[in-house]
């Protein structure tokens, strides 16, 4: 669940490179290869992109639960299935082969129980014991509460998970006296730790300042709080869609979150101010302590993931092909009222694999190789002018 009152700080040089090469990337079009009608590119919306993901109309903002299961990609999406705005939020589910054309499925979760009545929130998935995916979701419920829920796949033989179901147990996580019930949200990917305890994190604000809530459990349904957040700042708001994972010191693969390698470091994410910041440092397993390099925002560091308009980010670790993949919400500047016109908002940036860069102070990331194989002949213009409002068809 992100602020929706995002204002966007860009480095403008780096957009207007950046934005160049994905509008030129962008003038294919996206298809599924079930029903391409739901993704061909109609005509009288010339701005719709070409291979970054976006749902065949309406409104959509973060990427939730991205993994790999039976060969098959999935990712889940906050959505409203009745209009181009943010409302009646759901979870949307989409899944492909190369993580380039996409098939539309039906909506993974609904906002249908007390537990979740204003809306199916961000959240993660997490494989446990055995490869069975499950989800955590933030559920918004009666004076603008927030708790953690829980949802299993009905049938793990299908390797598109199409339907999902509740668990009776919802909600699995709830606030405690003294705590902003109303900034509680965004479960992390869970990982399990030597003990046999699964941890998660959730996003949460107290006394203005951002921090990340550690939980642990044994049954993944019966949560207890940690005395302390595994890590909290004073220089930020609220920390919407924390995540937390391990890189490589070799920087060659991505590392599995549950990995227990001693050579590694651990990222954690934080979506504040309209941008997502990362930090970098040691965690010890056994204690569950966090300890930073450098801090956010601490002597003038300031580790993004993306300099332009980036936000609510998630990754997830793809185990066919050793790598982790990072998506986010990418929100446009168009009106409201050009959103209802065109009839959509929102679409997913070009999913990204990302390392630790062999200098170890930050992280590298490159778009994922699966947009190689979309390149055909290759198009060269010179010495022509553009003007404004003018059109030049690749």
């Amino acid at each position: 669940m992100t602020d929706l009152k995002l204002k966007v700080t860009m480095d403008l040089s780096v957009v207007l490179v950046v934005g160049f090469c994905f509008v030129l990337l962008g003038n294919g079009v996206q298809s599924d290869r079930d029903d391409k009608k739901l993704q061909s590119l109609p005509q009288d919306q010339p701005y719709r992109t070409g291979y970054h993901f976006q749902p065949p109309k309406n409104w959509m903002n973060d990427p939730n639960g991205p993994m790999y299961y039976k060969g098959v990609y999935h990712l889940f999406y906050q959505y409203n299935p009745y209009a181009a705005v943010w409302g009646t939020i759901t979870w949307a589910h989409s899944i492909s082969y190369d993580l380039v054309n996409w098939i539309h499925l039906d909506i993974a979760l609904s906002p249908d129980d007390p537990f979740d009545i204003n809306g199916c929130w961000s959240g993660s998935t997490t494989f446990l014991s055995g490869g069975k995916p499950v989800i955590l979701y933030t559920g918004g419920v009666t004076m603008n509460r927030q708790v953690q829920n829980l949802a299993e796949p009905k049938n793990l033989s299908d390797p598109m998970l199409r339907e999902w179901v509740k668990s009776s147990h919802n909600p699995i996580i709830t606030h405690v006296d003294g705590m902003d019930s109303e900034n509680f949200r965004d479960p992390t990917t869970a990982w399990q730790g030597p003990d046999g305890l699964w941890r998660v994190l959730v996003g949460n604000e107290m006394n203005s300042h951002g921090r990340a809530l550690l939980y642990r459990s044994r049954d993944f349904v019966t949560w207890t709080q940690s005395k302390e957040p595994i890590h909290s700042s004073t220089r930020t708001g609220m920390w919407e869609c924390p995540d937390f994972y391990p890189v490589s010191l070799d920087g060659k693969n991505g590392v599995d979150t549950s990995s227990l390698d001693k050579f590694t470091k651990h990222v954690l994410k934080a979506s504040f101010d309209s941008s997502d910041h990362y930090v970098l440092g040691n965690y010890t397993t056994v204690t569950d302590n966090f300890s930073v390099d450098t801090d956010f925002l601490e002597n003038g560091s300031d580790l993004r993931y993306d300099y332009g308009n980036f936000y609510a980010s998630k990754t997830f670790f793809d185990s066919a092909k050793k790598r982790r993949i990072l998506w986010a919400w990418i929100q446009e500047s168009d009106s409201t009222t050009d959103d209802i016109k065109k009839d959509w908002s929102g679409l997913q940036s070009f999913p990204r694999s990302i390392l630790l860069s062999k200098t170890g102070k930050q992280l590298i990331q490159w778009p994922v190789e699966e947009i190689e194989k979309q390149r055909t002949v290759n198009v060269s213009f010179k010495n022509k002018e553009l003007k404004g409002g003018s059109v030049l068809q690749i």
